[in-house]
């Protein structure tokens, strides 16, 4: 008996194995002081990107960021670590997995919006997808689009099939701003997505949100200091030829138009297409009121409007959109239409 109940002990022992060491190596979080930031920090897994809004102050002494990884894993530079910045390049974080099969570089990326005014000269290509972003002169991303969220619907891994890219047709330089709208996918049909229209904005796509809540991937907003007065900058455009609704039929009494605009608001956090133009957070707005089509490079100025009775905090963030279909978040608009931003300008109050 005691005999039969050692074997059984013995066989129950030798079925239970230890768990597998964890596989993922992602950074999950990363904490520093908030006297430190001027707005939130944001994390992209899918291009492992790190994101910081900092102080001035925080630039020019460095921080000390607390990482919370995957179970298990290892980080070097250490969390806690000191890191400075040159102003050049970005520290980088690499991470190993519990299991040490698994190696993660994240690349931290500081942003310091000071000069508030964008000519696009500069560009970059994702590495797989293809599609292009804007970049400022120390090579930091501050400009998102819906091309990340476009990306996911099969479209060709060429620049010249996203709604958003570069165009040598600009009003200074060498470069400009173009968006497109262009027809759906097979894909993006399936689930009532008939076209996409160019969109860019200040701040982050959330690729975590964007086959979930696409309005909500897109994160309007960069931290400003101060207050602003008015928007300006160049634009021309041309609507495309047929105006439909989400479910794709023709609208002929409706003609399509673009969007420009500038918004104020309260806080760290920033807004998205779901309450851009509703958050009781909104401060002021610099909006375009006129659409149309423009054959030739027009300039508007337009000044920020600010809503009576509104408390301003000591943290406010400044977002920039433009689309080329003006219904574009509803999936309403003209396969075609064209809109080229320029040297678009935030000039503060003095």
């Amino acid at each position: 008996m005691i005999a039969g109940l050692c074997f059984a002990i013995g066989l129950q022992q030798g079925c239970i194995k230890d768990a597998p060491p964890n596989p993922e190596a992602d950074i999950e979080s990363v904490q520093v002081e908030s006297s430190q930031l001027t707005g939130n920090v944001f994390i992209d897994q899918i291009n492992r990107t790190i994101t910081l809004n900092l102080t001035a102050e925080a630039f020019q002494q460095g921080i000390s960021p607390v990482l919370k990884l995957s179970e298990g894993a290892s980080v070097k530079p250490e969390s806690g670590t000191a890191i400075r910045f040159d102003g050049t390049a970005g520290a980088t974080y690499t991470v190993t997995s519990a299991s040490g099969k698994n190696i993660k570089v994240y690349t931290v990326k500081v942003v310091n919006v000071g000069n508030w005014g964008f000519d696009f000269e500069n560009w970059q290509s994702h590495p797989t997808d293809a599609y292009e972003f804007p970049i400022e002169s120390d090579n930091v991303q501050i400009w998102s689009s819906g091309n990340p969220g476009v990306a996911l619907s099969g479209i060709p891994a060429r620049r010249d099939a996203y709604p958003t890219r570069s165009t040598t047709d600009g009003y200074l330089g060498s470069s400009a701003a173009e968006l497109i709208t262009i027809k759906g996918t097979t894909l993006s049909e399936f689930v009532g997505i008939r076209l996409f229209a160019g969109s860019l904005f200040l701040g982050d796509f959330n690729a975590s949100q964007a086959l979930l809540n696409p309005l909500a991937a897109t994160e309007f907003g960069q931290p400003y200091i101060g207050l602003p007065d008015r928007f300006t900058g160049y634009y021309k455009y041309t609507a495309g030829a047929d105006y439909q609704n989400r479910e794709g039929v023709v609208q002929p009494a409706v003609k399509d138009k673009c969007a420009i605009y500038a918004v104020l608001f309260n806080g760290t956090e920033r807004l998205n297409a779901t309450n851009v133009m509703t958050s009781d957070k909104v401060i002021a707005r610099a909006e375009l009121s006129d659409g149309s089509d423009k054959a030739n490079f027009t300039r508007f100025d337009v000044p920020f409007v600010y809503k009576q009775g509104v408390n301003i905090s000591d943290h406010v963030m400044v977002a920039i959109v433009a689309s080329s279909s003006a219904d574009g978040n509803e999936y309403r608009g003209a396969i075609g239409s064209r809109l080229v931003v320029d040297s678009l300008r935030v000039i503060p109050k003095l």
